[in-house]
């Protein structure tokens, strides 16, 4: 009963992941999660992670966050291009929400700690609290801005449109062979404001009035000016970048009706084009000097000032900092070849024959520069035409049929050699000269996208915003969707995802066939005797625990398939999860916005404290216990679990109706344009032996949009022994001293874990008891509290439940999974000779073969009841850690897995 001191407890919880929730000055905000290991040293422990690493560079546009992907560990080139890269760069502090790197779980289905509390706080949430208004809707107060951007007495001079693509030229490579800082100050000024800019009155850096400081000063007011960029802060406008570039019918080389349906003609539509380029031309000019800036002060050049980083800070606003990553993505994947005409005739030759039709024909694309903008441009015809290029075409191909192969898409074999074929056509075939204009007369159809999220059962008047926007587009043989994949001109969230599907389906002549050009991106279809589910979709998200289902950038492949319904799409019906079964009224999760959990900083952090709520002056050994999932007086029956189906129900056969989905316009589409795909419920139906007793059939419908959250891996003390009572749980003496055999006594095999302070609440119930109290809400399954100390933060019990304990899986009867059986019967990963977890490529390697029928049910009562749910798998974390996770997120449910 001696008081630990501190040294004991940073002995006692070696290996313990702790949660924490901090504002950060340079990140507007909500504040950042994070999960840390303050008492350990060792790379092994502080490099577990509860979400898999990013797998190909040609996906690294979806985070940024600093990282490492994969492949570099097996490709050379790669690993010498980031090495080319690591030189010293401007870094701007900006970063998406939720953060896209913790978005995919170790457990399949699910997201990790961070994204999970960052989901009601999201992006596309602020975007629609705040409201959107495009650039493309013209409104009066964009006119008036821009006029004043080019008048006397704004910032830019109006340029012709060759003249904005040489000078993005000459950017590129100033950006590869950056020599700003050494250039007399006068010349770069003078590069800048005696060609396109005016300058700017007010000068931080008095010493110089030609300095790098200065200017960089004036093209931050330039870009800060309200209503004259597209404000790409907003997600819509991250995913929309390729249709205002390749969207617009009448000069695009590749035949590609898209257009930005706002536009009242082919001049608004070429105007939008020119201010998009515009903005990347003033983005790529300030992001150099900033490279320059930070490479000077890397070699030790007085150049930037601390006050100098201070003012930048409070100058750029975040569509400066969204306008700094696009320079970014445009500088390191796109290349402006500029061509000479022999003969201004060619540019109405008829476009050159190409050997292939598919998407890879778009690694040269033509841009075409139309006189439709400034009476410079329409004195005389230039003599030039540019051609954007994507630098990185090989790895974009390879990254698609790396994606397509992880999601096992039906005849891969054969997609990925007409890829490679595609690519020598694309290569020995590039065009040289200007596309012939579309005919007037040519019939030009709008593939844009729409905003499908369900505001179920509420009036206009009074909506509820979901945690996931869903979103639905129109596919189309290289459109523009494709092009911003093949190009990598992406920003950070969760576009990729939409992008690597849509390129996959936009290029498979069977797969358009089958499926028509309508797809719901959010949702699932059918597809040759597979089904594919988007991560923001329940049933993908349920259906993944199973074994054999693959998970790869937000998408899910699994064997099975909807009863009744052959090849299509499927939109899914499903309700946000209700205030009261967020956590009983106290600690209401399904809160946005403001309300939302994150916002609780010291809350978060104290509900999830290793000591829990309690004094750390006085804290003994005996206030732990060793929480454990099969601590049972008497043995519970044995369950075996198969499902047996899934049926798409009509919204009347819902236990809980509610109205279709609501196919919003957004700012860029005509609700017109949108088709009709009415949503339905889901079903899974499993047939469930307890004890050895006759299969019995249980259906829970997929009602509520929950979330599933891998348990933050762990690792187990190695300077700790715990000694307990066999009668008790309670941890009666710890010896600190770590000398004798690890574990519960010297003959024990298995991990401890980590102790668990006593005012954590907890209730473990079999999943064979579960079944038979299905109907029961949660707080009738939870024992009442036993602590008698106060929690001021609200209840803190929550439900493991134990899936585990005599579970047995019923033999599959059908051929395929049969076959998917044998072929992923690796053994589970056990722990190594130190007693800690595998790393994390072994536990990668081996997601597939994790996932049973009994992991299926369990996310699906889940999702009937409307409880997000924590999956803590064995030999991964232990369950104390889990639990306290599951106080810093407020979540009540813990699924212990094998």
């Amino acid at each position: 009963m001696t008081t630990l001191d501190e040294a004991d407890i940073e002995k006692l919880f070696s290996g313990a992941p702790q949660f924490f929730c901090r504002s950060e000055s340079h990140f507007p905000g909500a504040p950042h999660p994070s999960v840390a290991f303050p008492f350990d040293e060792e790379l092994e422990i502080r490099d577990l992670t509860d979400h898999v690493q990013i797998e190909d560079k040609a996906w690294s546009g979806v985070t940024a966050w600093p990282h490492l992907t994969r492949d570099l560990n097996h490709d050379a080139a790669g690993r010498k291009k980031a090495e080319h890269h690591a030189k010293a760069h401007f870094h701007v502090r900006c970063r998406e929400r939720p953060n896209m790197l913790s978005m995919q779980g170790l457990e399949k289905g699910t997201m990790g700690y961070e994204a999970a509390l960052e989901l009601p706080v999201s992006d596309s949430l602020e975007e629609e609290q705040f409201g959107f208004e495009s650039v493309g809707t013209k409104a009066r107060a964009v006119v008036e801005a821009r006029e004043r951007m080019m008048s006397g007495n704004g910032y830019l001079k109006r340029l012709p449109e060759p003249d904005i693509m040489d000078r993005l030229r000459r950017n590129e490579e100033i950006y590869r062979n950056n020599d700003m800082r050494k250039r007399p100050s006068l010349e770069t000024y003078k590069d800048l404001f005696h060609t396109f800019m005016r300058p700017c009155t007010t000068v931080i850096d008095k010493s110089d009035h030609y300095s790098l400081i200065n200017q960089t000063n004036a093209l931050v007011k330039c870009l800060a000016a309200p209503n004259v960029w597209i404000d790409l802060s907003r997600v819509e406008w991250r995913i929309r970048l390729g249709q205002v570039l390749w969207g617009q019918s009448g000069g695009d080389e590749l035949d590609d009706d898209t257009e930005i349906h706002d536009a009242a003609s082919a001049a608004e539509r070429a105007e939008e084009k020119y201010w998009l380029l515009m903005q990347v031309l003033v983005s790529t000019e300030l992001l150099i000097r900033l490279d320059a800036i930070t490479e000077g002060e890397q070699h030790g050049t007085e150049y930037f000032r601390p006050m100098d980083g201070l003012y930048f800070e409070r100058q750029a606003n975040q569509s400066v900092k969204w306008s700094i990553l696009l320079a970014r993505s445009w500088l390191d994947n796109i290349e402006v070849v500029k061509e000479e005409l022999r003969n201004p005739a060619e540019r109405a030759q008829v476009r050159p024959k190409r050997n292939g039709t598919g998407w890879l024909a778009s690694l040269v694309s033509k841009m075409s520069l139309g006189n439709h903008v400034g009476q410079e441009a329409q004195k005389s015809p230039s003599s030039h035409h540019y051609t954007i290029q994507g630098r990185h075409g090989d790895r974009q191909v390879d990254g698609l049929t790396h994606f397509a192969r992880k999601i096992q898409w039906p005849g891969i074999d054969a997609y990925e050699s007409r890829i490679s074929e595609n690519a020598q056509n694309s290569v020995e075939s590039t065009p040289s000269a200007l596309a012939t204009p579309k005919s007037a007369s040519s019939k030009s159809s709008y593939f844009g996208a729409w905003d499908v999220t369900s505001h179920h059962g509420q009036p206009h008047h009074h909506k509820v915003q979901a945690q996931r926007r869903k979103m639905a587009a129109a596919l189309h043989a290289s459109g523009w969707l494709s092009k911003s994949y093949i190009f990598a001109l992406m920003l950070p969230g969760d576009s990729l995802s939409h992008f690597l599907m849509a390129t996959l389906l936009e290029n498979d002549g069977e797969a358009m066939a089958t499926l028509g050009s309508f797809a719901n991106l959010c949702g699932g279809f059918v597809y040759r005797g597979k089904s594919f589910w988007s991560t923001s979709c329940i049933v993908g998200r349920v259906l993944a625990a199973g074994q054999g289902a693959a998970e790869c950038m937000g998408w899910i492949s699994t064997d099975v398939l909807p009863e009744g319904r052959g090849d299509g799409w499927i939109s899914i019906e499903s309700e946000d999860v209700p205030d009261r079964l967020a956590n009983f009224g106290t600690d209401d999760i399904a809160r946005l916005g403001r309300k939302a959990r994150i916002w609780g900083k010291k809350r978060v952090e104290k509900d999830s404290y290793i000591l829990g709520h309690a004094d750390e002056a006085s804290v003994a050994a005996a206030d732990f216990i060793m929480p454990h999932e099969n601590g049972y007086a008497t043995p519970p029956p044995s369950a075996a679990v198969e499902l047996q189906s899934l049926k798409l129900l009509r919204p009347v056969e819902h236990v809980q109706p509610s109205p279709l989905s609501e196919f919003t316009a957004t700012p860029m589409t005509e609700s017109s344009a949108c088709p009709a795909l009415p949503s339905q419920p889901a079903r899974l139906t499993f047939a469930v032996a307890v004890d050895g007793k006759p299969a019995e059939e249980i259906a829970f419908t997929l009602s509520y949009d929950i979330s599933f959250v891998t348990a933050h891996p762990c690792s187990p003390s190695r300077r700790v022994r715990f000694v307990k009572s066999p009668s008790s749980p309670t941890i009666q003496q710890i010896d600190v001293s770590g000398a004798n055999t690890l574990g519960l006594g010297s003959r024990s095999v298995y991990r401890a874990g980590h102790p668990l302070h006593k005012w954590y609440n907890y209730t473990v119930i079999h999943i064979s008891q579960l079944l038979e109290k299905r109907h029961h809400p949660l707080e009738d399954l939870l024992d009442p509290p036993r602590t008698k100390m106060p929690n001021k933060s609200g209840d803190n019990r929550v439900l493991v439940i134990d899936c585990i304990t005599g579970y047995a899986n019923i033999p599959p009867v059908s051929p395929v999974l049969e076959r998917i059986d044998s072929a992923s019967s690796a053994p589970s990963p056990v722990l190594d000779r130190r007693g800690s977890f595998p790393n994390k490529m072994h536990l990668e390697c081996r997601r597939r073969q994790f996932g049973t029928d009994m992991e299926i049910l369990v996310r699906a009562l889940c999702a009937q009841k409307g409880w997000n749910a924590i999956i803590s798998r064995r030999k991964r974390g232990c369950l104390g850690c889990a639990i306290r996770e599951a106080g810093a997120l407020g979540w009540k449910v813990i699924v212990r897995v094998e």
